[in-house]
This record gives structure tokens, C-alpha cells and sequence, in this order.
């Protein structure tokens, strides 16, 4: 017998996370399906002047019932301070989702508005660049300017290898797929809140899907700039083919930090001004990876580390300026050893991991230096979205959540899609760090249709990859729906 959404959620309407327990107090029975309001006016309805007066009559005077209530100290400040609520040692869900939900939804919404418009100026530019080269290279003969499979090389009107540049049509329809997924789910979750609002505010993860729009929208535009750098590729060029790649690694560890953490999320403006700098570092690595770059890249990466780690172990609400070392040195000398001690024991394992990988991944850089600058930068956002991800799924495991049998399917689906996409990409069939007719004894025929070569099969995989790895973060935590957020965790 199949019960529908609103049938679960029917009942749901009447009742809160205390359903079925009563608690007496001095002013009658409490049921947990009470109305709050009710509540209060239980609680701070003043008594009669009639039991006043015979109270006072039996018990005589006293110095208690001429205070105002005012001289009471209810700890309220505990469910409005920042600075308190945020830093317990036990979060749930509902102490960082307090802020407006139509102020949220705005906030997120405006993540696809201005990425596609970061796009559209990213990418016209591009496309007039990499035009420009093809034109070039018709006119000169010159085809040392582009490094192509020339054994699998397919033109089309002006373009030399067309069959490179069609096989990134993967990326564009299944992120034009994923778009029409989320905006199916973000409709029948309205259609549920229209129902019964008190859901929106109460129960399961807070469902924003601005994020969402926005990494299906990378998608999208990954396909057109990865087309656009095998109209002519090249080392130069081979940043426009990356730049969006970072921008779809960021957008997923927020999307998956979002999810627990909807009111400290940061900005659309404050996550785009990190990616362009993102992008300037990877445009400055390829053009110039002399020893002093590499001296400010570490530089810059190992202070990087320590800000972002600060944000997530103290919940932003620690602060970086000039009173930083007078803080930390008053930390030290009242705390003394016992600062050491982690309030927050599983943040600490996460960032004394993550912090390990990443310093790992920098001396490395620093050490060999490696000549393909973007794919060593791209690496550090992969491997920093991996350990994320893997993090959240031990900590569910380890709380108990369930993980929906079909999320579990598209995890298996990604994992075996990249593990065949990356053996097809790493067949080299080309190489930058190669003179061009050295990288022509890497060519290799056409292996599929006798028009696509192994790339386009890396194309072809990696897109649905992608797709299905989406797939996985919005269904994850699926199993959550009608659960109490005061009883979800924070981690």
C-alpha cells in the first residue's frame, strides 16, 4: 500500500517533536500539540488579585513578590546570541537554521543569477580567442599551434576537429537535465509547504536550491568552455577548459557544508570573488611558475588554510584583524594547557585531516614544482570536495541516518562512470610538455563510430559522472524529510 507525501505530513500538522508526552507544571497539563501561544500566555498570564491576596494573607509579606518580573534572569540571551547558540558543543539543524526562509531563498537564489552572468562575459572572450587561433592556423597552415589527435581529427566548416569539440555535449544536456530535475523537486516541495507551511520551518533539511541551479548551470557552461579549448588545444588555453571546473568543485562543498549550516553559508558575491582569485592564481601559475610564484603560492595556500579552518571549527563566529595575536596570546595564558583540549572533537579530526592532505599537496607542489600548473591546482579542489564528502557520509553513518537505497545506487553508478573515465583520460594521446611532433607519435586512431578517440570517451563518461554525482548529493539526505530538526545533527 503506497501512502503518499501529504499523508505522512497530515498528521504532522497537529503535533511537534513532543507528541504524545504531557508535562505538568504549576499551571496544568502541557501537551506537546499545544499552541505556542497558548504556551505563553500559560506561562505569563499574571495570578489573580484574589490568590494574591491570600497568599499574602498566609505567608505575610515578603521581599520575593514585590520584584518585577524584570530582576529575573530567563537566559534568553542563549536563544539570540550568536556567540552562544553557535557555539555548543552539540548543534542541531535548528540552531543554524533560525534566519528567514524567504531571506534564504534569496540569498541562494542569487548563486545562478550571477553565475551565468560571470559566464557570459567569461566566456565571449574565449570564444572570439580560440576562434581567432583556428582562423590563424586555416590561413598559415601552421598546425603546430594546436595540439590535436591528428589521427582522429574530423573538420567541420572552419573547425579542425569537430568530433573533440561535439563529444562536450554531454556536459551541456545533462546539465540542462539536472536543471529540470532540481526545478521538479523544488516544485512539489512548494506544493507540500503550501500544504502544511510548519514544515519549511520544523522538519528535515532546510530545501534551498539555489546551489543547485548554480552547479547545473556549471555544467552547462563546463561543455561550452571545454569545447572551446579543443577548437585549438593548447597549454595556454587549456585554463578556460578548467576555470569552471574549480568553479563546480567549490559550488559542491558548499552545497554539501549548506545543508547543516543554511544561516553561515556565505554569499553568492563572496564566493565568486574567491573563485576569481581561484582563477587568477591558475592564470598566473601557467603564464608564470618561476621560483618566487611558487614562494607566494605556498605562502598563500598555507594561510588560506588556517583562515578556512578557523571558520569552520569556531562557526565564523571567530574574527580576523588586528586583535587576532592579543586574543590568541590572552587564550594561552588564562587557558594554558587546557586550550589544547578540543571543544569540538569531530570538526578537529575533519580539519586536522584535511589540513594534513592539504599541507601534503603543497610541499609537493613546492617541491616538484609540476609544469601542468592547472591540473595540479584542479587536483587540490578535488581531493578537498572528496574528503568532504567522504567525511559526511562516515558522519551519517556514524549518527545513524539512513542513507535512501536509490542515492546509494547513483554513488555506485559515479564510482564506477570515474573510474572508466579516468583510465580514458589518462591515455595521453596528446602532450604540451612535448614538442608538437613529439606529441604526434602519442595520436591514435578513432575508436568509436570511426569518429570519437579516447577523449571524447573521457567526455562522454566524465559528463555522466558529474551527473549522477549531483544526482547523489541532492537525494542524499532524502531519508531526513519528516524528521524533527532539533533532533538532526550538525556536523
Amino acid at each position: 500500500m503506497r501512502v503518499s507525501v501529504n499523508d505522512q505530513l497530515e498528521p504532522l500538522g497537529t503535533s511537534t517533536s513532543n507528541q504524545g508526552r504531557e508535562t505538568r507544571s504549576a499551571y496544568g497539563p502541557i501537551n506537546g500539540s499545544a499552541n505556542d501561544d497558548q504556551l505563553d500566555v500559560r506561562f505569563n498570564e499574571p495570578p489573580d488579585e484574589q490568590d494574591s491576596d491570600e497568599s499574602n494573607e498566609s505567608d505575610g509579606p515578603s521581599e520575593s513578590t514585590s520584584l518585577p518580573e524584570n530582576d529575573y534572569d530567563f537566559l534568553q540571551d542563549a536563544d539570540s546570541d550568536k556567540n552562544i547558540f553557535r557555539t555548543k558543543t552539540i548543534l542541531y539543524v535548528s540552531d543554524l537554521s533560525r534566519k528567514d526562509k524567504k531571506y534564504l531563498n534569496l540569498k541562494y537564489k542569487v548563486y545562478p543569477r550571477k553565475l551565468l552572468i560571470i559566464a557570459v562575459f567569461y566566456a565571449l572572450p574565449v570564444i572570439q580567442l580560440v576562434l581567432t587561433y583556428q582562423r590563424v592556423l586555416n590561413q598559415s597552415g601552421n598546425e603546430d599551434l594546436c595540439y590535436y589527435n591528428f589521427l582522429c581529427t574530423r573538420p567541420l566548416y572552419i573547425i579542425s576537429a569537430f568530433n573533440n569539440v561535439i563529444s562536450n555535449m554531454g556536459y551541456v544536456l545533462l546539465g540542462l537535465l539536472f536543471l529540470i530535475i532540481v526545478y521538479r523537486r523544488n516544485r512539489r516541495y512548494r506544493n507540500v509547504v503550501a500544504q502544511h507551511p510548519h514544515v519549511a520551518t520544523k522538519y528535515g533539511i532546510p530545501h534551498h536550491y539555489g546551489l543547485f541551479y548554480a552547479m547545473g548551470l556549471a555544467l552547462m557552461i563546463e561543455g561550452i568552455m571545454s569545447a572551446c579549448y579543443h577548437v585549438c588545444p593548447s597549454y595556454n588555453n587549456f585554463q578556460f577548459d578548467t576555470s569552471f571546473m574549480y568553479i563546480m568543485a567549490v559550488l559542491n562543498m558548499l552545497k554539501i557544508y549548506q545543508t547543516r549550516h543554511p544561516d553561515i553559508n556565505p554569499h553568492a558575491h563572496v564566493a565568486y570573488m574567491f573563485i576569481a582569485a581561484v582563477v587568477l592564481v591558475g592564470v598566473l601559475g601557467v603564464l608564470y611558475g618561476s621560483v618566487y610564484f611558487w614562494a607566494a603560492f605556498g605562502v598563500v595556500y598555507f594561510s588560506m588554510c588556517i583562515i578556512i579552518s578557523s571558520q569552520i571549527y569556531y562557526m565564523g563566529r571567530w574574527k580576523f584583524n588586528l586583535g587576532v595575536f592579543k586574543r590568541l596570546f590572552l587564550m594561552v595564558r588564562q587557558d594554558r594547557f587546557h586550550c589544547l583540549k578540543p571543544m569540538y572533537c569531530d570538526r578537529m579530526i575533519l580539519i586536522f585531516i584535511a589540513n594534513g592532505v592539504n599541507i601534503a599537496l603543497c610541499v609537493f607542489g613546492l617541491m616538484t614544482r609540476p609544469s601542468d600548473f592547472p591540473t595540479y591546482f584542479l587536483s587540490i579542489f578535488i581531493s578537498n570536495l572528496m574528503l568532504y564528502f567522504i567525511y559526511y557520509i562516515i558522519m551519517k553513518v556514524r549518527c545513524q541516518e539512513k542513507i535512501p537505497a536509490y542515492a546509494n545506487l547513483f554513488s555506485l553508478i559515479a564510482l564506477v562512470l570515474w573510474g572508466f573515465a579516468l583510465y580514458f583520460f589518462t591515455t595521453n594521446l596528446t602532450s604540451w610538455e612535448a614538442t608538437p611532433a613529439k606529441s604526434r607519435e602519442g595520436n591514435h586512431a578513432c575508436v568509436l563510430f570511426d569518429f570519437f578517440d579516447y577523449h571524447d570517451i573521457w567526455h562522454f563518461l566524465s559528463s555522466s559522472a558529474m551527473f549522477f554525482s549531483f544526482l547523489v548529493l541532492l537525494t542524499l539526505d532524502d531519508a531526513l524529510w519528516l524528521v524533527d530538526r532539533d533532533k538532526i545533527l550538525v556536523f
